[in-house]
């Protein structure tokens, strides 16, 4: 017998699911809850033993710090100013790219998909040193499209194969209807084709967001400005020369978390239906 066919019987199916809800619930939600709780005590409270979970005593005073030991507004504008840029950026070219997949008659198309796909495996670290004089030679270092133009590059691959998936399920008809009314087939892209894939123009956006969000190896390498670090990069410089505080990074990456979190809960619903439409259409 498989394991398929022997784990049903020792396992049943909702007890399995349980399993699986708790380990991606310690796994995921656990660790945020005891960052979110070392924000809130002192240095001397967390080295004590035994180590307790909830601080004694609630205090902003390490949030404070966050913000006056290091630039974390500084930190926090410029990754808003890459991140939104970069996934605008994505959304441009791979909506582009996926409706010509889709829907004209690109030769070689499984060949350019199985680019895209081979792509999104490379490693970063084997990109950096290529990137690297890339935009040294275009004298874009410590600059904002010097991360912009990279994040924009890796977050395609994932972001052309979302949204082919939600174009490939419209009605041509709809957009030849739109094109004999006088639309062009951008205007008709624009008009017909965008709305109805919303939920997974919602996601690869969201997609992209997060990765240059959260992003740190080439926000290191390409933007060694102290005015051009993004908060990833940020956050290194709370540590001392002996001494790593805490409470204060844990703080600064509470501070970090909150943009991506509220982004989340307001498309909660879009980027949910999205995946799951991906997947199931996929």
């Amino acid at each position: 017998m498989t394991v398929r066919r022997i784990l049903p019987v020792l396992l049943p199916p909702r007890l399995l699911r349980g399993i699986a809800a708790v380990f991606l619930l310690v796994n995921g939600l656990l660790p945020a809850l005891w960052i979110l709780s070392t924000s809130f005590k002192t240095t001397i409270e967390l080295r004590q033993v035994p180590m307790t979970f909830l601080p004694a005593h609630f205090s902003l005073h390490n949030y404070v710090d966050a913000f006056t030991q290091q630039p974390l507004l500084l930190f926090l504008f410029n990754s808003f100013v890459v991140a939104i840029g970069s996934s605008a950026l994505t959304l441009f070219v791979a909506a582009l790219g996926a409706y010509a997949l889709v829907r004209l008659p690109v030769p070689g198309r499984g060949l350019i998909l199985g680019f895209i796909i081979a792509v999104s495996t490379f490693p970063l670290v084997t990109l950096l040193v290529p990137l690297f004089q890339i935009l040294r030679g275009l004298d874009l270092l410590n600059s904002y499209p010097a991360l912009i133009f990279p994040y924009s590059v890796l977050s395609l691959p994932v972001c052309i194969l979302v949204l082919m998936t939600f174009f490939d399920t419209i009605p041509a008809e709809l957009e030849q209807a739109a094109m004999v009314d006088g639309c062009t087939r951008l205007g008709a892209m624009r008009r017909i084709v965008l709305p109805l894939a919303a939920p997974g123009v919602f996601t690869a956006g969201i997609l992209a967001f997060v990765n240059s969000w959260d992003e740190f190896l080439l926000a290191l390498s390409f933007n060694a400005s102290p005015s051009m670090r993004t908060l990833p990069v940020g956050i290194t410089l709370y540590q001392g020369q002996f001494t790593f505080p805490w409470p204060e990074i844990s703080a600064a990456l509470v501070v970090g978390i909150i943009p991506v979190a509220i982004l989340i809960v307001l498309f909660q619903e879009r980027v949910v239906s999205g995946l799951a439409a991906g997947g199931l259409k996929g």
